[in-house]
């Protein structure tokens, strides 16, 4: 038996997860997988801390996956039970030929599929694909999971700060309106001017109805998140002390981005489900031996006792032998075979997918941070110009109204700035989801990996 098992070999499969030995694009510092797994509290804001620890515990997504995750555990272990010996009973009455004699039948029947020529061992590894998919996929909903709050968090936390600057915005325009106003009843000023101002205050307010619009469904988006029905009243008030978090940079080594992508583990669950599917054509292939054995015992219930009782004992072979039907066999297996190769295709494209998002996502950073040193230089400018209208307002050679133009620009570059720094913090947090960061549910650690 051993040697007809050895006559179909497992099969191999090698996965080419290769990737540059760095980033092309620079990067600060490095991280500890602990510390990747745990990304979002190097940003050190408690709040946010506490919104990703709720939603993980929370949220529905989440909980979905944890239960596919249990129940193809479950079909996995019984993945070998159809190779398992089957023992059945029956009973029933029977009339002989002639209609005579009346018998009562009782039988047990065992039948045991050897499962040979690997047909066995791919049944088992098809189970074993089933749970690494499916624990791939409730690690990407985790991912997902953190990087969508984050990113709600910071919307929030951006429309809190461009809501405060909008504000002022308004009311500087207003106040400019106010002025305009009195030059025009001195008639210092043309009324085409004071229309442009209107129309800029009427701007300002449409804006700052957009950043309510963007507040209250950043707030909404969180809640649903942490599977509440309604957001915290707190994230939609208004914060004069409003900031965004300070971010830390980070340096993610290549492998592990190959170990923590979902999409690649779920690659690798398709191309082991692939090798299974492959096994099993094979084994197809060959003679299909099962051992059976019947006990049969029969009473007579009549009253032509030609016999009364009997038993017969009966053990053997059961061989299925693939004859006609082997062209078909054999054009399904070279078929699986080239499904095998697909998936081993598409396992490499994944990692090539992830490699560049990976790249994309740090080139994002590197953009922002270069925007952001831009606009802080325009900044120092535009500080000294407003420095230089004080001073002409203080000795009486300038105006208030002469300085609302660059206060409405000082007020406009810290706007851009802030969007900069949000556009960094969410580069960043695609850059986390990029390479799957995030922590593993405690189901999953009970099997790190489920491998044949």
């Amino acid at each position: 038996m051993s040697l007809l098992a050895g006559c179909a070999a497992p099969i191999e499969v090698r996965l080419d997860s290769g990737a540059p030995a760095q980033w092309q694009q620079a990067s600060a510092q490095k991280m500890s997988n602990s510390e990747l797994a745990q990304w979002w509290r190097g940003w050190s804001d408690p709040a946010l801390n506490a919104l990703v620890d709720e939603a993980l515990a929370q949220n529905l997504d989440v909980a979905q996956a944890v239960l596919r995750l249990r129940q193809q555990r479950l079909l996995a272990d019984t993945a070998g039970s159809a190779f398992l010996p089957v023992v059945g009973a029956g009973a029933r009455t029977l009339q002989d030929v002639a209609a005579v004699d009346t018998y009562f039948h009782a039988s047990i029947d065992v039948s045991w599929d050897l499962g040979l020529f690997g047909d066995a061992e791919a049944a088992r590894r098809s189970g074993s694909a089933s749970v690494l998919d499916a624990a791939a996929q409730l690690h990407a909903a985790r991912v997902a999971l953190v990087a969508d709050v984050v990113h709600r968090y910071l919307d929030i936390r951006l429309a809190q700060v461009q809501r405060n600057l909008a504000q002022q915005q308004l009311q500087q325009a207003q106040r400019q309106l106010q002025l305009l106003e009195i030059r025009r009843d001195q008639r210092l000023t043309d009324t085409q001017t004071l229309e442009q101002q209107q129309l800029q205050l009427r701007t300002q307010e449409a804006q700052l109805a957009l950043l309510n619009e963007s507040h209250k469904r950043a707030a909404h988006a969180l809640a649903a998140l942490l599977g509440r029905d309604r957001p915290e009243s707190l994230w939609l008030q208004p914060k004069a002390d409003a900031a965004l978090p300070t971010l830390q940079a980070i340096e993610v080594l290549p492998a592990d981005l190959l170990r923590k992508r979902p999409d690649i583990q779920s690659a690798e669950a398709a191309v082991e489900q692939a090798a299974a599917e492959v096994g099993v054509a094979r084994a197809a292939l060959y003679p299909r031996l099962m051992l059976t054995g019947s006990l049969l015992y029969s009473y007579n219930l009549t009253r032509n006792h030609r016999s009364t009782s009997d038993s017969i004992p009966m053990v053997g072979p059961q061989i299925d032998i693939p004859l006609f039907d082997w062209s078909r066999r054999r054009a399904v297996a070279d078929g699986k075979e080239l499904a095998l190769q697909s998936s081993i295709k598409a396992y490499r494209q994944a990692v090539l997918n992830g490699i560049a998002e990976a790249e994309g996502s740090l080139a994002a950073v590197a953009a922002q941070q270069q925007r952001q040193q831009s606009l802080l230089a325009a900044q120092q400018i535009q500080q000294s110009r407003d420095k230089a209208q004080a001073v002409r307002q203080q000795l009486g050679l300038s105006s208030e109204l002469a300085g609302a133009e660059n206060a409405r620009a000082s007020l406009q570059l810290q706007s851009e700035m802030a969007t900069a720094k949000a556009a960094e913090a969410l580069a960043y947090v695609a850059l986390y989801k990029a390479v799957g960061a995030a922590p593993l549910d405690p189901v999953v650690t009970q099997t790190a990996e489920v491998k044949p």
